[in-house]
């Protein structure tokens, strides 16, 4: 039998609970300026490539000149490297406040002056692929050939293995190779979080050994100086980021401790204009005495400390066929047609929890015929009735009705129960069906006196509902929420 499609993205995440960051010093928000260091990495004939650059520079909308030199857009990649470079490293130097570079291994060759002022001032000097190029149509195994010569020529340059890795222009294959390759301590070709993450999967739904993964920016990015509809001003470029900053730094003191990533690009807010924007900001986030600034790897070490990987309980998204029925089948009572309709759904990880496993049965019980729902309804045990006095119940019916004082009733309550369950019985054809779990016996015979009195058509909708909730319960017992 073919395996159902799988829905490999993550539209889930940490969910409404994320965990707490405990960030040093207790700090609201972890703040990380990323310079990335792309100047000589560019597209370019003199490298070898097919056409000029045509991304992020003060030519907005330029286009790529096949076969010839650019020599505008050359040069303003060259005032990057030449003075935008150095008024950041004056800036955050004096400032006092660490950095991580995403250096291109190219462009770091080609600059070894700027590689000694960035080791001597002691900033992170992370990976950014081996071209500042576009990998989306690159084969996979050249990108991977193009991933080893970085490595290989940034540990040449700089004297040290990359720890972190950025290639930004990816391909469907970039974050699966980066964590093949197995020696980066972090990634951050994701968008997705205002955490760190685990990542144990390739994107492409096949399990990886855990991959840490520190998301990254492109709307705190003053790329968009560079984009339609972007920055016009360093007045906008400050009042953006300090929004999101203090969003940060508010939900951080409401008890929800995050990251913000500010990207930088030496050829971009290395221009006199707008850097005085940018060091408003790095005063304005020094004037906070609970933001931590850091590298990229103080991060990644800090959630290695407080947050290792710890592997996943259940992934109904990740079961086959036969267990996942066999652990599924029962949560909606004797009623395993409903799991097996399910597994055929589009199941991803927004479905590994409670809520979202619960989505997917709910959506079969729902879009099933009335006579089939009926049949749910009629696999339900009376309440207090004499299959639980047999005990004859399910397991998961003997711990619901236990968990009201069902299985402990004085003589009269037994009388009342069995009375009140003939009479339902004979007036809906299915017996009183509710959540045990969010009542108590007095509240489980006032509901019963109550229902009693409704139509069949209110009744049946009725105890559908609470047929869900019933299974929602169950499943939060063996599920996160």
């Amino acid at each position: 039998m073919t395996e159902p499609k799988r829905y490999v993205r993550n539209m889930r995440g940490y969910g409404a609970n994320p965990p707490k960051a405990n960030w040093p010093g207790g700090a609201h928000v972890a703040v990380s300026f990323v310079v990335n260091y792309e100047e000589g990495g560019e597209n370019c004939v003199l490298h070898g490539d097919a056409a000029s650059e045509a991304f992020l520079s003060e030519i907005v909308g330029a286009a790529p000149w096949p076969a010839k030199r650019h020599w505008n857009m050359e040069s303003i990649y060259e005032y990057g490297a030449r003075a935008g470079f150095w008024r950041l490293h004056r800036l955050f130097t004096e400032a006092g406040l660490p950095v991580t570079v995403y250096g291109v291994a190219d462009a770091l060759a080609r600059s070894p002056d700027q590689v000694a002022a960035m080791q001597e001032a002691g900033w992170e000097i992370a990976s950014h692929g081996l071209k500042w190029i576009d990998y989306r149509d690159h084969e996979e195994d050249a990108e991977r050939a193009d991933l080893a010569e970085a490595i290989r020529l940034h540990t040449e340059v700089v004297g040290e293995r990359p720890k972190g890795l950025y290639v930004g222009r990816t391909s469907v294959n970039t974050v699966k190779l980066a964590a093949q390759e197995g020696g980066f301590t972090w990634i951050s070709d994701t968008y997705d979080d205002d955490l760190p993450y685990w990542l144990d999967h390739d994107g492409q739904g096949r399990a990886i050994d855990p991959q840490l993964v520190i998301p990254y920016t492109l709307d705190a990015n003053d790329m968009r100086f560079a984009t339609a509809q972007g920055f016009n001003s360093g007045d906008q470029f400050f009042a953006y980021l300090k929004d999101a900053f203090d969003t940060h730094y508010a939900e951080g003191e409401a008890g929800r401790p995050s990251m913000m990533s500010i990207g930088l690009h030496c050829r971009l807010v290395g221009r006199p204009g707008r850097v005085a924007a940018l060091k408003r900001f790095v005063d304005y986030v020094k004037s906070h005495d609970n933001a931590w600034v850091a590298r990229r790897i103080d991060i990644a070490e800090h959630w290695i400390a407080k947050h290792p990987y710890k592997p996943h309980g259940l992934r109904p998204s990740r079961m086959g066929r036969k267990a996942f029925v066999s652990r599924f089948g029962s949560i909606f009572e004797h009623s395993p047609w409903i799991a097996e309709r399910a597994f055929e759904l589009e199941l991803g990880p927004a479905h590994d929890s409670a809520d979202g496993l619960h989505n997917a049965l709910a959506r079969m019980f729902r879009s099933a015929s009335e006579p089939e729902r009926l049949g749910v309804l009629q696999a339900h045990p009376d309440l207090a009735g004499k299959l639980a006095q047999a005990r004859r119940l399910t397991e998961e019916s003997t711990r619901e009705q236990a968990s009201a004082g069902l299985d402990a009733l004085t003589d009269d309550e037994r009388a009342a129960f069995t009375e009140l369950n003939e009479t339902y019985v004979a007036k809906f054809g299915f017996p009183f069906i509710i959540a045990v779990k969010d009542n108590t016996k007095a509240s489980i015979l006032d509901a019963f006196r109550h229902r009693i009195a409704n139509d069949r058509d209110t009744e049946f909708a009725t105890a559908c509902k609470q047929v869900e909730r019933i299974a929602y319960l169950r499943l939060k017992d063996i599920l996160p929420q």
